[in-house]
């Protein structure tokens, strides 16, 4: 009988003792599968910057731009995941009161398309619907005044640690 006393009054001390170490070894397993699950995380930056003078001035510097003036934009997109990002894309926004310069986007192995509906559509070569003088429609270019937004699409994967960029210029109107 002293021997199922002496062991039952430590059983409270071994059940806890079991509890902890089960929840801390949940909570590793846990943790060690968030660590390894792969998965891309990229960060996308914008930068602007304002060609004055011969030079390119950071938009965040230049304290007023003027109508007529070109603005530069870099669109940086880096993976700090630990898998790639397949089909990865990236869209710039044409800002309200300027107009995309035509042949300005540029991103190394990247398809470039715009949308002129607010990027429900895109393609490389909008179109629009023109009436004929017969009465009959016609889809012909849209013009780059109608462009609001560039998006780049690679091909390749965005891989772990890898950076891309995509630059476009829109004059102020």
């Amino acid at each position: 009988m002293r021997t199922i006393k002496k062991y039952a009054s430590s059983l409270p001390v071994i059940a806890l003792c079991l509890l902890v170490l089960g929840s801390a070894a949940a909570f590793a397993q846990k943790k060690f599968m968030l660590l390894t699950a792969a998965r891309p995380v990229v960060k996308v930056m914008l930068a602007g910057a304002v060609e004055r003078d011969d030079a390119k001035v950071p938009v965040e510097q230049a304290s007023l731009v003027k109508s007529g003036e070109v603005m530069n934009w870099t669109i940086t997109s880096v993976n700090e995941g630990n898998a790639p990002a397949n089909e990865y894309k990236a869209v710039g926004k044409i800002p309200a009161g300027t107009q995309f310069v035509a042949g300005s986007a540029n991103a190394e192995g990247a398809a470039v398309s715009y949308s002129i509906d607010n990027g429900k559509t895109f393609s490389a070569t909008p179109t629009v619907d023109e009436r004929q003088p017969d009465g009959s429609i016609k889809k012909v270019p849209a013009p780059v005044s109608m462009y609001q937004q560039i998006r780049y699409a690679w091909s390749t994967p965005l891989n772990q640690g890898e950076k891309v960029n995509a630059t476009y210029k829109v004059r102020l109107n």
